[in-house]
């Protein structure tokens, strides 16, 4: 009988994950009790993902606020700091705020604007244009900010990041400066010693910042990328891709995490004789159209997955075929013909007309972001994820 039912994910449900718990275990167990409950049959090249998270707190992958102050001195000197182009988030970077600030005397805190790296808005571009601001060559201080656009709380929040931030630094003992630019060599004037602060543009901005002459310059990747007096780290990332644990403290993206995902493979071939695909996952690589925020504020969507998960779809866009190639077919002889093209398609779609309007975007980015959708931020209490169908095709 033909299949109806294409792509489906479904949030899992497991428990309480704790430091030292065996992953592995939980998750396989999680999976094959759901599917027993719910009469769902596994088959090969399923997918099985779970969130960074629970990894993390599995490995205890956490450090102090102390411990990112001891690496910021170390690193940076701490004397006066240039901290240039944060997030603007109470989860993401507040608190690592905190301990760069308890790392230095003073903090030159530079923010990008009309918005942060991930689309949290400081002001709108009506504003910018209505103020004749052009931020591609402006610098504004905090004075000017203030006369030119006044208190911008965040939509969604209704904090006012400038006014927090500039208390968080001044409450853990740091002088405070506050400036506004987008070009990281604006920091230079100020100061010579840079934390770099941006997640996805941070190589090229220790480039910049080295080449127009500043003396050290760490971005967040470099902080806790090794243990602090027994502290957690992340040796490729550090401090980027953690958020909060509790008030002094932060979880880590995890670490060394292939061997778990090729683990928990071989525990679902050996139960069930099929080969599950694996993934980590993290935030998902999508643009809220309304609140006009980017949601990837981790390092990369997939820190750890599966061979089997490497590449960029290979597809045909039926419409496509459906309007050109076939456009004079319909019903079962329309069908037929485009089943044969899906069976005869090359193993390289790119360049292919028809493949046209196909997401260009690696597998493990365009799942981990169905995998997040799903999963939520919040309490469903489903930190694992089951995709089934991803792979199959109208053929199917």
């Amino acid at each position: 009988m033909e299949r109806k039912i294409g792509t489906t994910s479904r949030g899992i449900r497991c428990p309480i994950i704790r430091e030292g718990d065996d992953l592995c275990k939980i998750v396989v167990d999680s999976v094959l009790d759901a599917c027993a409950s719910e009469n769902i049959q596994l088959c090969d090249r399923d997918v099985v993902a779970m969130t960074e998270s629970i990894v993390a707190r599995a490995q205890g992958n956490y450090a102090s606020v102390s411990a990112i102050a001891k690496d910021v001195r170390e690193k940076l000197g701490g004397e006066t700091v240039g901290v240039i182009f944060p997030i603007l988030s109470r989860n993401r970077f507040a608190i690592c705020l905190r301990g760069i600030a308890q790392g230095a005397k003073k903090i030159v805190l530079m923010l990008s604007y009309p918005s942060d790296e991930v689309g949290n808005e400081l002001v709108s571009f009506d504003q910018l244009d209505a103020a004749k601001v052009n931020p591609y060559s402006d610098v504004l201080s905090l004075e000017k900010y203030r006369e030119l656009f006044g208190a911008n709380p965040h939509p969604f929040t209704g904090v006012d990041y400038v006014q927090y931030y500039g208390d968080l630094i001044r409450e853990a003992g740091a002088e405070c400066e506050i400036i506004f630019a987008n070009d990281p060599r604006a920091i230079l004037k100020y100061t010579k010693v840079v934390l770099n602060c941006d997640i996805h543009t941070r190589a090229r901005t220790k480039r910049l910042l080295l080449a127009a002459g500043a003396e050290k310059v760490c971005g967040m990747d470099d902080i806790l990328n090794a243990p602090v007096d027994g502290s957690g780290y992340n040796e490729n990332y550090g401090l980027l891709g953690s958020n909060k644990s509790t008030e002094d403290k932060v979880k880590l993206f995890p670490r060394d995490c292939h061997g778990l995902v090729m683990d928990i493979q071989k525990s679902f071939l050996e139960k069930t004789g099929k080969l599950i695909e694996v993934m980590i996952y993290g935030d998902g690589a999508f643009k809220d159209p309304a609140g006009k925020i980017w949601e990837l504020a981790d390092p990369v969507v997939s820190p750890a997955y599966t061979p089997g998960l490497e590449g960029t779809p290979n597809e045909l866009k039926l419409k496509y075929l459906a309007d050109n190639d076939f456009a004079n077919l319909s019903g079962a002889e329309l069908k037929a013909a485009i089943e044969n093209a899906i069976r005869e398609k090359g193993s390289d779609l790119v360049g292919n007309m028809a493949s046209q309007g196909t997401t260009p975007r690696r597998l493990t980015d365009l799942i981990g972001s169905l995998c997040d959708l799903t999963s939520g931020s919040g309490d469903k209490g489903t930190p694992v994820i089951l995709v089934q169908g991803y792979f199959d095709n109208y053929t199917n």
